[in-house]
């Protein structure tokens, strides 16, 4: 029932009720998702596995998972990524 491709919903955590993808399984456990959760380790007792598998290669691209998520016929929000800005660094003081 775990394998790579097989559409789920993250059931916990901050992402819960999300649609992802398993793009690669860890161990019996844990695996890898991405789709509309971020990218990331999961254990699998905090997903709830669907009946479609998509066909992806493992460590598929985000850009590849959205994609075939679109083709299992699942409406995916895609949130912007946006990077974070860096702290201005505090002037150093001279001696005189």
């Amino acid at each position: 029932m775990i394998e790579i491709g097989r559409h789920c919903v993250k059931i916990a955590g901050r992402d819960a009720g999300s649609h992802c993808l398993i793009i690669d399984v860890l161990d019996p456990k844990t695996v890898m998702i991405d789709g509309e959760t971020r990218r990331r380790k999961c254990n699998v007792q905090h997903l709830e596995p669907l009946e479609k598998v998509a066909k992806l290669r493992k460590g598929a691209s985000h850009e590849s998972v959205v994609e075939a998520l679109r083709e299992l016929g699942v409406k995916v929000r895609v949130h912007e990524r946006v990077p974070r800005k860096k702290k201005a660094a505090a002037p150093k003081e001279t001696k005189a």
